[in-house]
């Protein structure tokens, strides 16, 4: 057999890219989201959350669609999508902020197990205390040895538990259905505006961020393009493996209102999916839904560890990231890539025990993090379509439709980057200034120009963030 024959085998098929997106989108955050919505808004604020969230993820699948036939040489689309665009600093700070939202968001994965095993060890309490982050820490450890067996390996692992884990969501809309009260449904229509609270669009806003965290991971085929038997395949896996998780977030969200008064669901414990179930069949539901949530959480970071891994990889190789991140092993894994990410992550456990409110902190910094990459992605589509690049031999029609799906995206994602608020910008800004030494020693390396003045611009912006970051974190203003 060929060498090519081999490597041909080894290629990851719709079904297969379809199950990595699944599984990155479909993690921890979907057993949280009743009570992340209860606390924000009603009925008729998730209905409108999600028809946002839907069309402006929706055009974000679709981006990666369209820039995966138009860019057919570009693989690891968040990062050399960005950089092709806008530049080098630009194409860094997407790829750095892709990797920081990655290991935000698997050390609230082991936040959320831990507090969800904390009725068995009360020591672990609220996932920040000093035994559940050594019991991270061990977990966490032992997958980055799991996956230097090799990517392909933990890439099938994943499809496996990308099934599993569907199993308790189905039960919990199937007794959900069974236990839904009308009368229930719509006590909590309003959320409360029409009583004097927050505004419909107030409530709309404050579920934004917990909407783009759950979506986190509509990218995974673009990531793994390079693992793709045919590069179209990467389109179909996006946008199928999207459609079947809004229709699985917006069900588990909805329908619970239909189960309890919204200001119980708001008060609940997390995951609030399993209170919700023990409070309709008894204590085996909230177990059932826990068993659920460490097997969601395993494939969901693995996957999660997979892509932060695989985007420095990348930018290395392409001379972005200092030369030492751009190694593999005999097993294709990139190995230093992947115990900086471990490292990334462990560094962020030990952050929690100082944190108040770490879940929900980590969940909206990981959100808050990926904007960058998202938007710069969008304003590449919509660049290349009002300029009609890789659009020679198409009709005229094709290129309307996604400049349109282009600017419809990148609004989404400046909508998002505002609901966010102050807070999480800055502490952003805080994250990215430093990270900058990483893109000077690449720069270094390659005996390149450090800035273009674009670069130098983008630059000059992150400091400030940084330095108002700074002084917002000391004098109170800026809060974590």
């Amino acid at each position: 057999m060929s060498a090519n024959t081999l490597e041909d085998a080894h290629k990851l098929s719709v079904p297969a890219l379809t199950a990595m997106v699944v599984g990155s989108m479909v993690g921890a955050g979907v057993f949280t989201l009743p009570q992340r919505f209860a606390s924000q808004t009603g009925v008729l604020g998730a209905v409108i959350a999600w028809a946002i969230a839907g069309a402006g993820m929706l055009m974000l699948a679709f981006v990666f669609q369209s820039l995966a036939v138009r860019k057919p040489t570009l693989d690891n689309g968040v990062y050399v999508y960005a950089k092709t665009g806008f530049g080098l600093y630009p194409g860094f700070l997407s790829a750095f902020g892709f990797w920081a939202s990655a290991c935000a968001g698997n050390t609230f994965y082991w936040v959320l197990i831990t507090s969800t095993l904390a009725p068995l060890v009360p020591a672990f309490g609220e996932g920040d205390t000093i035994w559940a982050v050594l019991v991270s820490s061990v977990f966490v450890w032992g997958f980055y040895f799991l996956i230097m067996r090799g990517v392909r390996e933990a890439a099938a692992i994943n499809t496996i538990v990308t099934f599993a884990k569907l199993i308790p969501l189905l039960l919990f809309v199937i007794v959900a259905v069974v236990a839904f009260d009308p009368d229930v449904f719509l006590g909590n229509l309003t959320g409360g505006y029409d009583a004097g609270g927050d505004s419909l669009f107030e409530q709309v806003r404050g579920t934004m961020l917990v909407t783009v965290f759950v979506f986190l991971g509509i990218e995974g085929a673009s990531v793994y393009s390079r693992f793709a038997k045919k590069r179209e395949d990467v389109g179909r896996a996006t946008v199928l493996g999207f459609l079947s998780v809004l229709a699985l977030f917006a069900t588990v969200s909805i329908i619970s209102y239909g189960v309890l008064p919204m200001e119980e669901i708001a008060n609940l414990r997390q995951p609030s999916v399993g209170s919700i179930l023990e409070a309709a069949v008894g204590s085996w539901g909230a177990w059932f839904i826990s068993a659920g949530l460490i097997v969601s959480v395993l494939g969901a970071f693995l996957a999660w560890s997979l892509m932060s891994a695989e985007v420095l990889f990348a930018a290395a190789k392409d001379g972005d990231m200092p030369r030492f991140l751009a190694k593999s092993t005999p097993k294709d894994v990139p190995g230093n890539a992947l115990l900086l990410s471990t490292l990334g992550i462990q560094v962020l456990l030990i952050v929690v025990l100082f944190a108040s409110g770490a879940l929900d902190f980590m969940l909206d910094l990981t959100a808050s993090l990926s904007l960058i990459p998202f938007l710069l992605a969008a304003g590449y589509a919509l660049k290349i379509a009002v300029t009609s690049d890789g659009y020679a031999s198409v009709p005229a029609g094709v290129r309307t439709r996604e400049l349109v799906i282009g600017a419809i995206a990148v609004a989404y994602t400046l909508f998002l980057i505002f609901a966010a608020g102050t807070d999480l910008l800055l502490l952003s800004c805080v994250l990215l200034a430093p990270a900058t030494l990483l893109y000077v020693v690449a720069r270094r390396e390659q005996g390149s120009l450090l800035f273009t003045k674009p670069g130098a611009v983008t630059f000059a912006v992150v400091i400030v963030g940084a330095i108002a970051g700074v002084i917002g974190l000391v004098t109170g203003f800026v809060s974590i």
